[in-house]
This record gives C-alpha cells, sequence and structure tokens, in this order.
C-alpha cells in the first residue's frame, strides 16, 4: 500500500516523502548513545595495539555472557564450555554457518521486550537471511563508519550520491531518463542500480557532473559502469570536486579502483563489513586496510580450521547484541598482512593484505580448481570493447559467459585474447560459451556479480 502510494506521487513529492523517511530513521540512528561512541571512536584512534586488544578482551567478555543470558540457543550451546567468555578459549567455540543461523533464528534473537531492528541480507548468493539489532548497536555502528568516513571530511548533510539497493523509480522517471531520487535535506541523491545500461549511463554520468557531489557512497560495480561509459565516451569530470569515494558490499579488485579513481579524479577508501553486521576493516589515508579491533573478533582460518595467513574469514561481532554473531563463518575470506609491519597513518590495528571477497565467488575448473573473483577480473586484461561479463557456471564442465559488448570497439582479436586469458585460468578442457547480449541485469538488491557458482554443492 504504502508503495503504491509513494509510485502515484508526482516526483517532487515522492523527494519530499524520501527526505521526511529519512529525518525519522536518522533520528534513531544519530540519536541515543551515537554521540557518546563517536566521541569515543576519535579519541582512540591512535591507541597502541596492546590497548586495543585489552579493548577487545573486555569486549568479548562482556558479549558472550550477555549472549549466554539472553539468548537460549548460545546457553545451551555453550552449556558445557569452562569459561565461554575468555577470549583464549575462543577455538572451543563451535563455528556457526549462515544456514545453522537461519534455521535457529528464533532461539538466537535477543529474548528481550525491546524492539529490535530488523535488517535482511540481499541474499544474492542464497537464501535471504534477517537478522535483528538493538538501537544501540546501531547507533555504535553508524558512529564506527562516519568516524572512518570522518576521515576524509564526510558528514551527514554533505552532498552526496548514492548508489544502493533501493528501488525508487517509477516508469515515469525512465521514460524521462531520471534514474534519481533526492532527500532534500540531507543533500543526498540516490541513484538507480538497477538501470545501469549503455542506453542509460549517459544521464547518469551528466547529472552527476551537474550534481557535483563532495562524496560517493554505494556499490562500485555501479559506479565503475558509470566511469568506463564516462572514459570511453570523453566527459571530463570536474577535478577537485569528489572528495572520496566509499564502496560498499563488494569486493574492489585493483581495476576497479584504477578505473574508478581515473574517471572521478579522487580517491576510493574501501571497507569491510555486512548486512549481518560482520566487524569493519577499513582502509587508511595511507591505502592501507586495518582491522578494527574495538569491533569484534576476526579469525582466519584453513579448511581444517587452523589459524592461517589467507583463508575464510569466521568473525565474531560485537555489535550485534540483537542476533548474536559469534564465531560466524561469513562465507568471505581476506589474506593478512605480516604481523611485523606497521601502517604511517597512526593507527595500530593489524593490517590486511587483501579482502578476497566472498568464497562462492569463484569460478571451478576441473583441470586448475578454483579461479576466484580477482582472477576472473583479470580476464579483461589486454581487451576493450567489453561493457560488462558475468561467469555463470551451472556445470563441473562448462562455463557460460555473458558479455555486453561496444561494437565500435570489440573485435576478432579482441575475443581470441578474451578466451585465451580465460583458457589460461580454466585450461583447455572445459567448455567455455560466449553469449552476446545487449544487457546483464542486476540481482534483487541491486547489486551486480561477476561470478554466479551454482555448483559449490558439487565441490569438495
Amino acid at each position: 500500500m504504502k508503495e503504491k502510494l509513494y509510485k502515484s506521487l508526482p516526483n517532487l513529492a515522492q523527494n519530499l516523502l524520501i527526505s521526511l523517511f529519512n529525518y525519522r530513521a536518522y533520528k534513531g540512528r544519530y540519536g541515543g548513545r551515537y554521540h557518546d561512541y563517536l566521541s569515543r571512536f576519535k579519541s582512540n584512534r591512535n591507541l597502541s595495539r596492546e590497548s586495543l586488544i585489552l579493548i577487545q578482551k573486555e569486549r568479548f567478555k562482556a558479549f558472550i555472557l550477555a549472549a549466554t543470558s539472553n539468548s537460549e540457543y548460545y546457553n545451551q550451546l555453550y552449556s558445557t564450555i569452562t569459561h565461554p567468555e575468555d577470549l583464549e578459549n575462543i577455538q572451543q567455540l563451535p563455528i556457526i554457518h549462515k544456514e545453522t543461523l537461519r534455521q535457529h533464528i528464533d532461539k538466537i534473537t535477543l529474548q528481550t521486550d525491546e524492539i529490535l531492528e530488523i535488517s535482511k541480507t540481499g541474499g544474492t548468493t542464497g537464501k535471504s537471511l534477517t537478522v535483528k539489532y538493538r538501537a544501540v548497536n546501531t547507533q555504535e555502528r553508524f558512529a564506527m563508519l562516519d568516524d572512518f568516513r570522518g576521515r576524509f571530511g564526510y558528514a551527514l548533510g554533505k552532498k552526496t550520491a548514492w548508489f544502493s539497493g533501493k528501488d525508487l523509480l517509477t516508469g515515469t522517471d525512465v521514460r524521462k531518463n531520471r534514474f534519481w531520487k533526492t532527500d532534500i535535506i540531507h543533500k543526498v541523491r540516490y541513484y538507480s542500480t538497477f538501470h545501469i545500461k549503455e542506453d542509460f549511463l549517459k544521464y547518469y554520468v551528466e547529472d552527476l557532473i551537474k550534481f557535483q557531489p563532495e562524496y560517493f557512497v554505494g556499490f562500485p560495480s555501479t559506479i565503475l559502469e558509470i566511469a568506463k561509459y564516462g572514459l570511453a565516451k570523453g566527459y571530463d569530470f570536474p577535478a577537485n570536486t569528489v572528495k572520496a569515494i566509499f564502496p560498499t558490499a563488494e569486493t574492489i579488485t585493483p581495476e576497479m579502483r584504477n578505473t574508478i579513481e581515473k574517471f572521478f579524479k579522487t580517491r576510493l577508501y574501501d571497507q569491510y563489513a555486512s548486512s549481518e553486521g560482520a566487524p569493519f576493516i577499513f582502509e587508511c589515508h595511507e591505502g592501507h586496510l586495518h582491522l578494527e579491533l574495538q569491533s569484534g573478533i576476526f579469525e582466519v582460518l584453513d579448511h581444517e580450521n587452523n589459524p592461517c595467513q589467507s583463508g575464510r574469514l569466521v568473525v565474531t561481532s560485537f555489535t550485534t547484541e540483537g542476533t548474536p554473531l559469534i564465531r560466524y563463518d561469513i562465507g568471505d575470506s581476506i589474506t593478512l598482512e605480516d604481523e611485523s609491519k606497521t601502517c604511517s597513518c597512526g593507527n595500530n590495528n593489524p593490517l590486511v593484505k587483501a579482502i578476497l571477497g566472498r568464497i562462492d565467488d569463484y569460478v571451478y575448473s576441473p583441470e586448475n580448481g578454483k579461479i576466484n573473483l580477482g582472477n576472473v577480473s583479470n580476464t579483461l586484461k589486454d581487451t576493450k570493447g567489453i561493457i560488462r561479463f558475468q561467469a555463470i557456471q551451472d556445470d563441473l564442465n562448462m562455463i557460460q559467459l555473458l558479455v555486453v559488448k561496444d561494437d565500435a570497439l570489440f573485435s576478432a582479436r579482441i575475443e581470441d585474447i578474451f578466451i585465451q586469458n580465460w583458457r589460461d585460468r580454466i585450461g583447455m578442457t572445459m567448455d567455455l560459451k560466449i553469449t552476446y547480449v545487449d544487457d546483464i541485469p542486476v540481482e534483487k538488491s541491486g547489486k551486480y556479480r561477476i561470478v554466479k557458482n551454482n555448483i559449490k554443492h558439487l565441490i569438495a
């Protein structure tokens, strides 16, 4: 009913309604203990590693004690474990997988009379998942995010271009080539991530030049397509306009970073979190990624659950009291930097060498094994005229490539290079089928997936 009413309103009224909706939401996010949290994180920016570890241990203890007291599931799960609240005993706690979380969500969720906020994951790699937050957890998470973005000058009210999974457009908007809605009060323009195709990108680029946002936030795959189009068509984005770009929800590859920064003439600063509430990883102004120890525990484990330098990420997040995430296998993988390395930015949190992205974001070759997202994206090396592609694997012995191409730049020689790049990675025995299409749609969440692996259940 609300959506139908919104869609029936004229554009100006829709913008006003979005502004009022955000005003109400921001009162909760930036009220309560938000300013106390923000002040704490600002003052803790340059704490020593020892001080950060001490805070982490204290928070872990309080978090586990609260979970066992208020969550029926964890109370039963840890009933035979001696001192589960001691960080030294963390490996005695069972690892929780997404399906376990989904099946036992009612027993895991905090038993309280407090009204909990609902958050849904996008479900782009499986079924959607609903978790719940306490209001203070939401306030703390926004304080952490704003402390990170604030290091580059960002604050609520600065002119911002936002690219997320909000489905805000109407048929009239599309007919008028208007692919955005604006929060007038907070100076945020929401650009649709569902209409990223060659016919429309012109209007995105020209409106961004006209709007002149100071900051970009959102899905990097959408920002990338706009940047690629702008470069290909010779647009000159005004220098010294955008102060920083903050990507969300998707893994950044070096090629994505280079293209986005080149067109928009600014720096991109990466971050890691999740809809479920994973602890944070933030990039500093020196270009290094840091674990945020105040937000949770990061375990990097191999296939036998032993700690390692590069492997799957298992998290415990202190800001998930509503639906506690304790040793949660989030489905992503990272590579830690050598412990002896430090950063000149003054942040003493441990360094991360690379966020490798979702473990599911790979294709599998019976000849060569797993080819991860970074290697998949590198198949574009030495090519031009490929606007977008998606690798789909429904069979162990075949990969289907959907390719959107620019006929003016693409050629048979480029196709040969692209195929050879794939052969270098998957070997010569797999079938490789290329289908040229006019468009590759995003998921229901608004995210764009380079890889869709539908056979992971067949891979040991």
